[in-house]
């Protein structure tokens, strides 16, 4: 299509797409053992993470938000990025749960986050805790951000002057902060109108020991972003520098030609990438920032290198060399530098696929960006092993942990697994096995028989004569017409009490018995004879031989009454 002309014939220029000129600098301080602060700044996106939790994870709770969040770094947003930004710093949130679920010991660490995606000329904002982004455009330079500090709420309900609030014991109590506490915290979000040549500092707030007036007066007067952000930092270093302190500087500007070439940057191989010692800091863009392009590469990757010898010295724990870590910590990070001298897995661009560190710095160095701070540090000592996600950031994220605490968690995931099957099964079992051995209990009583009293007579009943709580263990089987109270005295008491038998024929033959003797057994039971005194013998009396001696008749037994 034709472009569209003006009056006097002359085609009004394309508008051109904006993008970001930009620096980083990020410094551990004078006081800290390592550096908490993590930062990424590309042509599309920045964002600046001041980690918390002392020892156990600040920097792996910066660095894993930090780089969960690089692949936002481009500029086709076709459905529109209204919620990207929010989302995705959602979706970082879970990921801390998650890395605290993994690992106990990371229990209770957070970051600030501050970020800023550029989308056609719209910038979206995103921010929660206490690190600052200021705005200068149209020679006013304001805050943008509003810290999530106890100070700063004081400071809204009129109970504290701002000049009080750097001198307040609480002034790094945060309210709001991404973490495992909160499943959904509030983010304070706003779409901005963008102009070309605003500039933006993205900055912890270690850059708070720094004079208010004297950052604005930086960041109107040095023309050089980078000079500008080093010069922050080196305040910040000549006023003690308690905290670590990060610095992103930026610039929006219209897309040039030379940004369109070196936008195609060659991916550098994952074995290159591994043998030489420093970070993945691409510095293409810089190339495009003006006639001292050269020498700001150049300085970069200086700074880089010393950049990343301080951090190994102050003990990252993305570092095998941590002097405070426990013994298994420093098993956990040999095991990680091994995994990182493995050549780079053949995977499926698929969920569940598994990629290494150097996957993670393939993505970094296919596009212009600065990474400093904790994330530079996990990605330059391949502390990042191994994880299935969506996106390569989000795998190298997932895996901030050690790789031995992983495979740990990993091993220990079968055994959780069988141990949740095997008690149902054990269960299911042993219920199997009460239900077969009642039936078989019942059935075996049904073989069985008695004799027992039925509506006054002698009946035959198929069971055992007991009860299984509601269940009768016997039935009628057959009713005689034998009255109960026409049987003798202990043949009664027989029937009642109930007499076992063998089967069913045993049942009629004792019925039978009862009927013909009156008692249950074949055999009668006899009285014994009652012995007969045998006489004291007399010494002189007489007994006349005509006298009839008188004997006792003896008592008929139940079996003789009966015939």
């Amino acid at each position: 299509m034709a472009s569209p002309e003006t009056p006097e014939g002359k085609e009004t220029p394309a508008e051109r797409p904006l993008i970001m000129r930009y620096a980083a600098r990020s410094d551990v301080g004078r006081i800290r053992s390592k550096n908490d602060d993590s930062a990424y700044v590309g042509r599309h996106l920045a964002v600046v993470a001041d980690g918390m939790g002392g020892h156990a994870g600040g920097d792996v709770a910066s660095a894993s938000t930090v780089l969960d969040m690089i692949h936002l770094d481009h500029a086709d947003y076709a459905d529109g990025a209204e919620t990207v930004l929010a989302d995705e710093i959602q979706t970082a949130n879970s990921l801390l749960s998650e890395l605290v679920h993994q690992n106990p010991k990371l229990s209770g660490m957070g970051t600030t986050v501050t970020a800023l995606l550029l989308e056609d000329r719209k910038l979206h904002f995103a921010h929660i805790g206490d690190s600052r982004a200021y705005r200068l455009r149209n020679k006013k330079f304001e805050q943008i951000s509003i810290d999530h500090t106890f100070v700063q709420r004081l400071i809204d309900e009129g109970r504290l002057r701002p000049e009080e609030a750097e001198t307040h014991p609480h002034k790094n109590v945060l309210m709001r902060v991404l973490g495992d506490v909160d499943a959904s915290p509030e983010l304070d979000l706003d779409v901005l109108d963008v102009e070309p040549g605003e500039r933006w500092l993205l900055c912890s707030d270690g850059l708070n020991y720094v004079a208010g007036h004297v950052v604005e007066r930086m960041v109107r007067e040095t023309k050089d972003l980078r000079e500008c952000a080093e010069i922050l930092v080196d305040l910040t270093l000549e006023a003690g520098a308690p905290d670590n302190v990060t610095v992103v500087m930026l610039e929006i500007v219209e897309e040039t030609d030379d940004d369109v070439n070196t936008a195609a940057v060659d991916v550098v191989p994952a074995a290159a990438l591994a043998a030489v010692d420093e970070p993945e800091t691409v510095t293409a863009s810089k190339s495009s920032e003006g006639p001292s392009a050269t020498k700001a590469a150049e300085d970069t990757q200086s700074e880089a290198k010393n950049k990343a010898a301080r951090d190994a010295d102050a003990g990252s724990s993305f570092s095998a060399g941590d002097p405070d870590k426990e013994d298994e910590d420093s098993v956990e990070a040999s095991a990680s530098t091994d995994e990182s001298a493995e050549p780079p897995a053949t995977t499926d661009p698929h969920l569940g696929e598994h990629l290494s560190a150097e996957v993670l710095r393939e993505e970094l160095a296919s596009r212009p960006h600065e990474l400093v701070g904790a994330a530079a540090t996990a990605a330059e000592t391949g502390s990042i092993p191994t994880v299935a996600g969506r996106t390569v950031a989000r795998r190298a994220a997932t895996v901030l942990t050690h790789k031995a605490e992983q495979d740990r968690v990993d091993a220990e995931e079968p055994a959780r697994r069988r141990v949740r099957w095997l008690m149902p099964a054990v269960a299911a079992v042993v219920i199997v096995g009460v239900v077969v051995g009642l039936w078989l209990g019942y059935a075996w009583t049904q073989t069985r028989y008695y004799v027992g009293e039925f509506d006054q007579r002698v009946a035959i009943f198929n069971g055992i004569s007991q009860r299984l709580g509601p269940i009768q263990l016997s039935r009628l089987e057959a009713v005689t017409d034998i009255r109960v109270d026409s049987l003798p005295e202990y043949g009664q008491q027989s029937v009642r009490q109930t007499v076992p038998a063998g089967d069913l024929d045993d049942a009629q033959t004792i019925v039978e018995n009862l009927k013909n003797t009156g008692s249950a057994s074949a055999n009668c039971p006899t009285t014994p004879a009652t012995a007969s005194p045998s006489p004291s013998p007399t010494s002189s009396v007489p007994v006349p031989s005509t006298a009839a001696v008188a004997t006792p008749s003896p008592t008929p037994t139940p079996c003789e009454a009966a015939k």
